[in-house]
């Protein structure tokens, strides 16, 4: 398991209109420090995720940090190579360049300590989860109405070839307040020119299970799509930070 921050100098910033560009640059990064492209693209793939983290103006990103995490031990030493300069894509198609190559490495270390079985963390990138009743592709907008355990138990399970058994609640108070949290993610520009979407969901979570079972969620990401930008996970007592 490895993660770590790709850090702009003070006063920096990369721009993006659309999120596969910051997924294509990462890509770039994986492969020229020895990744296959299977392994970090594709339905078979292996587990890692990322956010951009930034704001957002009149449908730019504006980013100055890129956390990248996995739970793989097979990409974590490749993540452990990986050059700041490698880290760049340019897409004429959509007049998008993305260059990380003044980025200095910051390597996170485990967030819980040895008898540690609860984390509280914020999504450092929105969470998302598909409704799976519905036969045609429709996103969940609001926590309250998805078992979350359920859903990242099963797929953490599925990634990690044994049982997970967390319980992960969102914050109470948090959704209260903030009814309406969730975010549409422009994901990329399709043949028609129109913008693809994700709809993904923000809100402070609890963590609570075993301490490879919580460590497993935190460096693997939750929800749908981690690969593509979602469901990474920040520490609540640091907020997203620089």
């Amino acid at each position: 398991m490895h993660r770590l921050r790709l850090q702009l100098p003070p006063g920096h910033w990369a721009q993006y209109r659309y999120l596969d560009l910051v997924h294509d640059a990462l890509v770039n990064a994986w492969i020229a420090a020895g990744a296959r492209p299977e392994q970090v693209i594709g339905a078979q793939a292996l587990p890692w995720t990322f956010a951009p983290l930034g704001f957002h103006r009149h449908h730019e990103g504006f980013i100055h940090t890129l956390v990248v995490s996995t739970s793989d031990a097979a990409l974590s030493a490749i993540l452990a190579t990986i050059d700041p300069c490698t880290v760049r894509y340019a897409r004429a198609a959509t007049g998008e360049r993305l260059d990380f190559s003044s980025a200095s490495v910051v390597v996170e270390s485990s967030p819980i300590l040895t008898e540690q079985t609860t984390l509280g963390v914020l999504t450092l990138s929105p969470i998302a989860i598909s409704d799976q009743s519905v036969t045609r592709k429709r996103w969940h907008t609001s926590l309250d109405a998805v078992d979350l355990s359920a859903v990242v138990n099963s797929r953490l399970s599925r990634i990690s070839g044994r049982q997970i058994s967390l319980r992960v609640q969102p914050d109470s108070l948090y959704l209260r307040a903030n009814p309406r949290h969730s975010v549409v993610v422009s994901t990329k520009r399709m043949k028609n020119g129109q913008p693809a979407f994700v709809i993904g969901m923000q809100a402070p979570l609890v963590i609570s299970g075993s301490r490879s079972d919580v460590l497993l969620a935190w460096y693997a990401g939750l929800g749908e799509k981690t690969r593509n930008g979602f469901g990474c996970l920040g520490l609540a007592e640091e907020g997203v930070g620089r």
